[in-house]
């Protein structure tokens, strides 16, 4: 389970969290919403160890984030809004993910192909020169391919043209429910039938948690 217990974290005299109290259990499948500056992409990176916080509490499994980081990555699969300007090739990063997270190189290419990505057709090419969506991809591939115990998603769909989210989507719903799901996002109709809770969070803190449930397919809520 991933705890998060008054948390409370300042960038100069701004206050961006501010006592929030969360937990996600394996198996839930959360969308995380509100405005931008609410605390949302704060929050995230607290749990995966890249802040400390200034007061309160966070544990994934039992592990601090910052202390124990190796573990705690170990458990979370993270997708960035932002693809990172990585200078590998992309059989070098294939490389490097298939063994600092001892899988087979062979499942990312399978994940990508998933999605209609070959990599085969991109092997020699640096990761930052490809397209936003193919990075896009590549980074949701590495990530399903690793099974986390936990993804985070921070708006994963932003660079992918309507096809590829639904392929996208499609993979999610074929995981099993062991997986704890969170989804960054302002897209809440695309995620019908994929997600079980709802998180909104306004000026740092979180001001609505409840069940979510979408009556209507995933898309036609848009269209409608």
């Amino acid at each position: 389970m991933i705890e998060i217990a008054q948390a409370r974290k300042r960038f100069g005299g701004n206050v961006v969290l501010d006592g929030v109290n969360l937990q996600i259990a394996p198996g839930e499948r959360i969308a995380l919403m509100g405005p931008n500056g609410a605390g949302k992409t704060t929050l995230v990176r607290v749990v995966l160890g890249f802040y400390h916080l200034d007061e309160g509490r966070v544990r994934v499994d039992g592990f601090d984030p910052v202390a124990q980081r190796v573990e705690v990555l170990r458990r979370i699969a993270f997708i960035p809004q932002t693809p990172p300007p990585i200078r590998l090739l992309v059989s070098e990063l294939i490389e490097y993910v298939a063994r600092s997270s001892q899988i087979e190189a062979e499942r990312i290419r399978e994940e990508a192909q998933a999605l209609e990505l070959v990599v085969e057709e991109h092997w020699q090419k640096p990761f930052f020169k490809l397209s936003g969506g193919m990075k896009q991809k590549l980074l949701i591939a590495i990530a399903l391919a690793r099974r986390g115990r936990y993804f985070i998603f921070d708006e994963p769909t932003a660079n992918l043209d309507p096809k590829a989210r639904e392929l996208f989507y499609k993979r999610l719903e074929e995981l099993s429910g062991e997986h704890g799901i969170l989804f960054i996002t302002h897209r809440i109709e695309e995620l019908a039938g994929l997600i079980d809770r709802k998180i909104y969070m306004e000026l740092g803190k979180v001001v609505e948690d409840e069940p979510f449930a979408m009556d209507c397919p995933r898309g036609a809520a848009s269209r409608m």
